[in-house]
């Protein structure tokens, strides 16, 4: 092997050496997106519910869940993506099993 050989990078480097999965702003993108939808979806159940049963605590419940969306976007924006997708979870879990155990 010559010097000029020693001299040249690799340019054959094995694919499964890069990392897998998202990088940091591809994940804050996606739960900035993931809030966004759901903020949408949540107002469209609040409004369908507020057709069927005009409730306090439907608005209390999905206005929570509105709320909730808006703080997991902004937990996003800010960089902290694993606590916005658990809150994101956890509390839209959470609205809507109230929504199906307690409201009428």
């Amino acid at each position: 092997m010559s010097a000029s050989e020693q001299d040249t990078p690799d340019t054959t480097a094995d694919p499964s050496d890069e990392p897998a999965g998202l990088t940091p702003r591809q994940a804050r993108l996606a739960r900035v997106v993931a809030g966004s939808v759901l903020l949408v979806v949540t107002a469209a159940v609040l409004v369908t519910r507020l057709a069927s049963h005009t409730s306090v605590l439907v608005v209390g419940v999905y206005g929570l869940a509105m709320i909730l969306c808006g703080v997991v976007i902004e937990l996003s924006r800010n960089g902290r993506t694993r606590l916005a997708t658990w809150l994101l979870v956890g509390g839209l879990l959470t609205a809507f099993a109230l929504d199906w155990l307690v409201l009428p």
